[in-house]
């Protein structure tokens, strides 16, 4: 096995393979990608047959902006016996991979690939028995195992690989099934939950999503991103010349403020959390994030980056170098994330969170 599956949103093939083929050169580890237009996925030939499991053991998914899924296979299985697909499977997988903990049958994020799903639902079980009876995969699943995936690009047609659960994503097909809540003014509001999902480990969220913390919602209208501000309890500041949603400010934990978001300035000094979803030039967001964090304004940001039609890859590097550079220059010491979440289009959401500023003369401010 030499070749990196990567699963990404269709339409974003060309962003897939510049990222990943930057990421692995860096790694000094050369190869090609082979990209087909609106496929939802891409494949990353590795010219050394060691590199690729290198990649996916030391490239971290989580720098992947692109990518929901990353995954070591084998050669396409083409045409499998409709009266044995199981076989074909098991001999690409046997000697590859031992002790599995987990199985996911899947298919691009595409229409025709959606069309497979009920045959992938119905192939899992028996070829989990299969697996499990050649000890391949383990009889319960753990989560601290490699995983199993195949994946089924047309109807008999599939890539047979793995992942491993350290460095991998830990959804079906890369994606996280959220719920629409029926009382959100408006579906931008899964581009936040799902953004605390991936950006925030569970096990921190009692921290650093907590009651009674101050939040700003800059662009908020008509409220979709405070909903979920005001469910996890804190109190905002929700910027928008526009209206608010009357069952936002019903909760009484919201103050609107209509002004410009850009230049809106807080009154309070302890903003746990400022996150912005404006329709702006993505450099306008990226300087206005940088300010708000080298001004000591929030501890935390996530926000929204609206992509050019051509040299999208190119854009998002540059304003996260950007970001960095000028959180730098004053001292600022940050964590950057930025993912094309799956409830994003044509955007990236990009998280920073400041650990500490260095002032000169003056002892550093740890947050």
């Amino acid at each position: 096995m030499n070749t990196i599956a990567l699963y990404c949103r269709p339409g974003f093939e060309k962003e897939c393979a510049a990222e990943i083929t930057e990421k692995a050169a860096g790694l000094e580890a050369y190869g090609f990608a082979r990209v087909k237009d609106n496929s939802g996925y891409v494949l990353f030939e590795c010219y050394q047959r060691e590199d690729a499991e290198r990649l996916i053991h030391k490239l971290p998914f989580s720098s992947l902006i692109f990518a929901r899924q990353m995954l070591l296979v084998g050669a396409l299985l083409r045409n499998l016996p409709v009266e044995d697909r199981i076989s074909p499977i098991i001999a690409m997988i046997e000697g590859a991979v031992e002790n599995a903990g987990d199985l996911r049958v899947e298919v691009p994020d595409t229409n025709d690939g959606k069309e497979l799903l009920n045959f992938c639902r119905k192939l899992t079980v028996p070829l989990r028995q299969a697996l499990r009876s050649r000890n391949i995969l383990l009889a319960k699943e753990n989560s601290h195992r490699p995983v199993i995936h195949v994946f089924f690009i047309a109807s008999g047609c599939c890539y047979v690989g793995y992942s491993y659960s350290n460095n991998n994503s830990p959804f079906f097909m890369g994606i996280p099934r959220l719920k629409f809540p029926s009382d959100a003014p408006s579906r931008s509001t899964l581009k936040l939950e799902e953004a605390f999902h991936v950006f925030i480990p569970a096990d921190e969220w009692d921290e650093r999503l907590a009651s009674g913390m101050k939040a700003v919602d800059l662009g908020a209208c008509p409220g979709g991103w405070t909903y979920q501000l005001t469910k996890r309890s804190m109190m905002i500041d929700a910027v928008d010349n526009g209206p608010m949603a009357q069952s936002i400010m019903d909760t009484g934990q919201v103050v609107h403020h209509q002004e410009d978001g850009f230049r809106f300035e807080p009154t309070s000094s302890n903003i746990s959390w400022v996150v912005c979803d404006m329709v702006e030039k993505p450099w306008r967001v990226s300087s206005l994030m940088a300010d708000w964090l080298i001004k000591g304004w929030c501890r935390e940001a996530i926000f929204n980056l609206k992509l050019p039609m051509k040299k999208r890859y190119e854009e998002v590097c540059q304003n996260l170098k950007m970001i960095e550079d000028k959180l730098k220059e004053n001292g600022i010491n940050a964590q950057i994330s930025a993912k094309q979440l799956y409830h994003d289009r044509e955007e990236i959401t990009v998280h920073v969170r400041r650990i500490w500023a260095s002032v000169p003369g003056r002892r550093d401010e740890r947050d």
